[in-house]
């Protein structure tokens, strides 16, 4: 076992990468998976409940925006809350949270007497789904490097399971019991990762972050026990200290960073303890400026186009895709067609499939861009009206692409920040990502209920393309690496890539 040599040192990731993906992290993926599931749920349940309030409480297209409007909205603030939560306390206590806050003011939200009373409880229910990167990051923290992009989009994939079971649901309880009852089934998944939250490991890479090495060890050799390995020979450290030993031995290179030397020992003790505005202020500092500022891009453009083709396919599936001025302000339940909601939605499994594919053969940053690229390809010929069917055909196509780019820009942001900020940085940019799908409902899909169709698809277009080439500029490739701890060895990512 790995206490028999005590002059042997191994990181997190060499205890992973030796222990291999087994019954332990498959636990794992099961638990975040569920919480993915709930996420996925609670977005596409908009495309049914707004139309269904808005024909029974008689609201403006307007009004009915802010419904979906407001849930982004509150996802906004959550993904940077609960990210400087997890990371300075925990990534259990960030998920924690987020469930009892997702589960209560989803299952209360079924009552709501009026309109604004929904529009607050579908707030708090963002606010607990801005959660959802913890649950990948914390995931993340467990694969081995070498296949960490294939089981993350495996992870991904329950994303698609919430939102095919919920067109499922609706296609079954919309006609028959209403939309309250859609709200109060829809909240079920999350309540099932309170039931099991005791189980729930804290992330390994977490704990020697905080300095807690013997418990970081209890649950690496809880890891090799379940999976029936070995840990390797040796002493547990964390990968902060193997760093700052390699830079004690002079080399030609590291010459050039004694003046330094110091100041990073410095940096990478304080990154123990940081929290709140000074996390915000390290993902803007010069190692990490420009990564940030294009994730934050492509994050919104992501969100914008994924959650505005969701919103889209019920727009253009019935009837206003042949527009007219009578019809372009009042929508009735019975017009959704199901079926075609439903089938699109089966759009996000070859996302995935090829996601799996390429995303370690090609890398992240050709895999993204190709598929944000090809999806312009799909949007460019409903700038005209097409034929239901065509309609139906291109938007599968451009779903397609873009759970692909979804799937892997969630996979790519955690590897970029170190431990001590990954999920700040991950739930920053997916509050980011949140303006762009509080946005899109109110602009683009405004713009298809005022019968300007081929406005709101060159603006998807625009938004699509300016993500793409951010892609091409993010400053390095992320596959095959192991994940960093530090800003330090950030950097060094940045300068060997």
């Amino acid at each position: 076992m790995g206490d028999e040599d005590p002059t042997a040192t191994y990181t997190v990731d060499e205890a992973l990468v030796a222990m291999g993906f087994g019954k332990f992290q498959v636990l794992v993926l099961a638990y975040a998976g569920m919480g993915w599931i709930s996420e996925a749920m609670e977005v596409m349940l908009l495309s049914f409940v707004g139309p269904a309030v808005q024909s029974l409480w008689g609201l403006s297209a307007r009004e009915e925006s802010l419904i979906t409007s407001v849930v982004f909205a509150g996802m906004l603030i959550g993904a940077y809350s609960w990210g400087i939560v997890s990371d300075k306390h925990g990534r259990r206590k960030g998920f924690l949270i987020t469930a009892v806050v997702t589960s209560g003011a989803g299952f209360l939200s079924a009552f709501a007497p009026n309109y604004l009373s929904l529009l607050v409880l579908r707030f708090l229910v963002g606010v607990g789904l801005g959660g959802g990167p913890v649950l990948s990051s914390w995931f993340l923290e467990f694969i081995p490097a070498p296949n960490r992009g294939t089981w993350m989009v495996i992870f991904s994939a329950f994303w698609t399971v919430g939102t095919i079971f919920e067109a499922s649901v609706a296609w079954f309880v919309m006609p028959r019991l209403g939309w309250r009852w859609l709200l109060a089934l829809s909240s079920l998944p999350s309540s099932v990762l309170l039931l099991f939250y005791v189980a729930a490991p804290e992330s390994p890479r977490y704990l020697c972050m905080k300095g807690r090495i013997a418990d970081a060890h209890g649950i690496l050799k809880e890891i090799a026990r379940l999976n029936k390995t070995e840990l390797p020979a040796g002493v547990l450290v964390a990968d902060y200290n193997v760093q700052l030993q390699e830079k004690s031995i002079p080399s030609e290179d590291t010459q050039l960073l004694t003046p330094r030397r110091k100041q990073d020992r410095a940096r990478n003790s304080s990154e123990q303890s940081i929290g709140g505005f000074s996390s915000l202020l390290l993902l803007l500092s010069p190692n990490l400026l420009k990564s940030t500022m294009l994730l934050w891009i492509v994050f919104f453009g992501n969100a914008f186009s994924y959650y505005g083709l969701v919103l889209l396919t019920t727009e253009l599936s019935n009837g206003r895709n042949e527009c007219s001025q009578s019809q372009s302000n009042l929508k009735k339940t019975s017009e959704i067609n199901y079926g075609d909601v439903f089938v699109t939605s089966f759009a996000e499994f070859p996302g995935l499939l090829i996601s799996a594919a390429i995303v370690d053969k090609l890398g992240r940053k050709l895999s993204m861009s190709s598929m944000f690229f090809l999806c312009c390809i799909f949007l460019l010929p409903l700038v005209v009206h097409q034929p239901a069917g065509l309609t139906t055909s291109l938007l599968f196509g451009a779903r397609i692409c873009i759970t692909a780019t979804f799937t892997i820009i969630y996979i790519y942001a955690p590897e970029v920040y170190p431990t001590s900020i990954r999920t700040t940085g991950v739930g920053v940019a997916s509050a980011i990502g949140r303006i762009g799908g509080m946005i899109c409902p109110l602009v683009a899909v405004a713009l298809v209920h005022g019968c300007h169709q081929a406005a709101s698809i060159i603006l998807f277009e625009i938004v699509i393309f300016v993500s793409g080439i951010c892609v091409v500029l993010f400053p390095f490739e992320t596959k095959g690496r192991d994940l960093s701890d530090t800003i330090a060895s950030s950097k060094e990512n940045i300068y060997s890539a």
